[in-house]
């Protein structure tokens, strides 16, 4: 087996239980995923399936897409629902003064990672030191915004929700722009719901539940959920004839005809077939990630 499920992920197992589940259905240990999400957030997950593990970094590289809620009114330990919770400390704003402020986060800036994240510093990853009473003070990292567009503001008596819809680079995190916004209208703030709408070219309004999944495989049906890699892959498409492939196969730089693609990586492709990534370098394929030859991709 070899591709990419598009798993809707529900709310409650980790990104690793996902994984545990499709090596159960999948009867491969070779099963990895494009994007960590949290317990507390569902929405997609892609699954990479077999020899697809080989593409993570191009596949998890890309820009993504979320439905997000944040409470305003209130800070949470772990910048989000799992708390623990505490009030806040400041009035809290109208609809326009959070407008107004969204568009401050448009771009790109340092951000500091929350607390409880699995960044690692000295080999120590920081949620595991700080539910241990002794946080790694993480330093900020440049993150991009593409799009931040406020789809939704209700006041109640415990806070105020604000839903936004946002397009951000990889390592963003959605729980720290929530900590910052309650930060910067001084009334505290911490993300309260999360569904990813889309990541690695997949949506959410393709994706597969867990039970569909395990329905397809009681079936002998699982394939049917897998979709090839090759057209996922955020790179040009370099498609190259047979000669060509048995060398870009065995590891051999080859020329390619002439303009046929502009210089950097690029999928590379006999055919239909992905068999994997090249650099081109003024008109020379140098093989990078090659699939097994009984893979298909």
């Amino acid at each position: 087996m070899l591709g990419v499920v598009n798993l809707d992920k529900p709310v409650g197992p980790t990104s690793h239980d996902m994984v545990g589940m499709m090596r159960r259905l999948t009867g491969t240990r070779r099963i990895g995923h494009a994007g960590t999400l949290d317990p507390l957030a569902s929405g997609v997950l892609p699954i990479l399936v077999g020899a697809a593990t080989r593409f993570s970094a191009e596949l998890t590289g890309g820009s993504k897409r979320y439905d997000a809620v944040i409470r305003l009114g209130a800070r949470s330990a772990t910048d989000d629902a799992e708390g623990p919770i505490e009030p806040g400390d400041g009035p809290l704003p109208d609809e326009d003064a959070v407008r107004a402020t969204l568009v401050g986060f448009v771009g790109t800036f340092d951000q500091l990672p929350p607390a409880f994240s699995a960044r690692k510093v000295g080999g120590r990853t920081a949620y595991r030191a700080a539910r241990a009473g002794h946080p790694i003070a993480l330093l900020p990292r440049p993150v991009t915004i593409h799009t931040l567009e406020l789809v939704g503001f209700v006041r109640g008596s415990e806070g105020a929700d604000v839903r936004v819809d946002l397009c951000c680079g990889a390592g963003t995190y959605v729980r720290s722009l929530a900590r910052d916004l309650g930060e910067r209208l001084h009334c505290g703030g911490y993300l309260r719901a999360l569904r990813r709408t889309a990541a690695a070219g997949l949506t959410v309004d393709t994706a597969v539940t867990p039970e569909h999944l395990e329905a397809l495989a009681a079936a002998g049906r699982l394939g049917d959920a897998i979709l090839l890699v090759g057209g996922l892959l955020p790179l040009p498409r370099v498609t190259i004839g047979r000669d060509a492939a048995i060398a870009f196969r065995n590891g051999s730089a080859r020329p390619l005809s002439e303009a046929a693609a502009a210089d950097g990586r690029a999928a590379v492709f006999e055919g239909e077939e992905l068999i994997g990534i090249g650099s081109v370098t003024s008109n020379t394929l140098q093989p990078e990630k090659v699939l097994p030859r009984e893979a298909v991709g």
